[in-house]
């Protein structure tokens, strides 16, 4: 089965969070890197491993990605890396499947599910060297807390500061691993 490379310059996750529950703040990690292996004609036998520096976090603003990388939140000193490790995958269509897997915030593995869609593949040609990549995005949603990250303030009309659940997304370009 093709090994492909998660290649870091065209890779990314992001996140969206509700903030005062009446907006959504956004995130983007910008270091993302990771295998996978892959092939369209058996997606059941896929296996992918990604790992985000946490502490490349970027909403914006400063003050919000201090406070993120804080221990209040994701702790990037002590807790470097967010994982995500499969461990099974089921194809849904032809450029769809759900990727069961655990990933690991904080140091607290949790399984998640992601919603996975693939696009690709697509050849490019650079100083004689052929490259076949394939594009992907995968996605979930989680409860923050269940990685730690419970810090919280009240609000006066009865919601929170920060929201509980987290949209996480994953986009990536896969280059195939030459043997």
């Amino acid at each position: 089965m093709a090994k492909w490379i998660l290649e870091s310059d065209h890779s990314s996750a992001s996140f969206a969070v509700r903030h005062m529950m009446v907006t959504w703040v956004r995130g983007i990690f910008t270091k993302v890197s990771g295998t996978l292996v892959f092939d369209p004609l058996n997606v059941a036998a896929s296996a992918v491993e990604v790992e985000i520096a946490a502490a490349s976090l970027f909403t914006g603003v400063a003050k919000r990605d201090q406070h993120l990388k804080s221990a209040d939140f994701l702790d990037t000193d002590k807790y470097p890396s967010i994982t995500f490790k499969s461990t099974r995958v089921e194809p849904v269509a032809l450029d769809h499947a759900w990727v069961y897997g655990d990933l690991t915030i904080r140091g607290v593995s949790r399984p998640v599910v992601l919603d996975a869609h693939w696009s690709g593949p697509a050849f490019f040609q650079d100083e004689g060297t052929l490259y076949t990549s394939y594009g992907f995005r995968g996605k979930t949603m989680i409860n923050r807390e269940d990685f730690g990250m419970t810090w919280n303030t009240a609000m006066a009309h009865g919601g929170v500061m920060v929201g509980r659940q987290v949209y996480l997304r994953v986009d990536s370009e896969a280059d195939l691993v030459e043997d």
